[in-house]
């Protein structure tokens, strides 16, 4: 799944060519995406109209045009690209295209993205009770430690809930948890404070660091210019289960943590 750095990324590739363009055409071939796209709504709201902005919450796009805004999620293997063939592959399910020829397409094999259209994103069922930006001067290490305490689920699904902070997805838990020395599967309410700080710290250089590099090149991703991401290159323990671990040399665990694979060195990553 496209998590925040692939969604940053994204954003990155196609902002220069969609801004401020005149938008002749809203095209959907498969409307049953995770929710149903108000075709008819998005067409006259777009159509002949511009966007002026666009930006990202969490794992979301908004294009804003006209004071609302077109929310876009990739789901787990959507991906927009930029192009100006006409040539169609299976799974292009929607097409936002502009006077100069620019084509915004969407690819979607799994439809379990969205395209919704709201004119109050901050009340919006998708986005009103999503937490602070990990990027953003509200997040750090006491506001993680003010969330946690009295809480027994296991701090790598803690910082992976949108509530406490969006955009922290399975790989880059992982990473920071690492990068930090924090076992995954520590009670979050028992993690101290200072640890909670580093972990902070180490979210938003893991985020920032994948960013620079395109994001996490897997299975589906690409960018909107569809170059792949290169921060794959640099995973200490996502999807190494079983290799060495970089640091200490013993062999890096793969267990299950609410359904999802987590990869941890039992020497380094002990448990606060």
């Amino acid at each position: 799944m496209p998590e925040l750095p692939e969604v940053e990324t994204t954003l990155r590739g196609i902002e220069s060519h969609i801004i401020n363009k005149t938008i002749t055409s809203f095209v959907v071939r498969n409307p049953s995406l995770r929710w149903p796209v108000p075709v008819k709504k998005i067409k006259k709201e777009l159509e002949n109209k511009k966007i002026d902005r666009i930006y990202r919450r969490g794992k979301y796009l908004l294009l804003e045009s006209h004071g609302q805004y077109l929310i876009i999620h990739l789901g787990m293997s959507g991906s927009l690209r930029i192009t100006d063939a006409n040539e169609l592959k299976k799974h292009d399910h929607i097409d936002i295209s502009f006077k100069d020829g620019t084509i915004l397409r969407y690819h979607d094999p799994r439809r379990f993205g969205c395209f919704l259209w709201t004119d109050n994103p901050e009340e919006h069922f998708l986005l009103k009770n999503l937490g602070p930006e990990p990027l953003g001067n509200s997040f750090n290490g006491d506001h993680l430690f003010k969330l946690s305490r009295k809480r027994k689920v296991p701090v790598k699904n803690f910082i992976m809930d949108s509530k406490i902070v969006v955009g922290v997805g399975n790989i880059y838990a992982s990473e920071a948890l690492y990068a930090s020395g924090i076992n995954p599967y520590s009670q979050s309410g028992k993690v101290t404070k200072k640890k909670y700080e580093e972990l902070a710290i180490e979210i938003i250089k893991v985020l920032r660091q994948s960013i620079e590099l395109g994001g996490t090149t897997l299975r589906d991703f690409v960018s909107g210019d569809s170059s792949p991401g290169y921060f794959k290159q640099s995973l200490m323990v996502y999807g190494r289960g079983g290799e060495e671990c970089f640091k200490c040399g013993t062999l890096i665990k793969s267990r299950r943590i609410g359904q999802r694979a987590s990869a941890y060195c039992p020497k380094c990553q002990t448990r606060f």
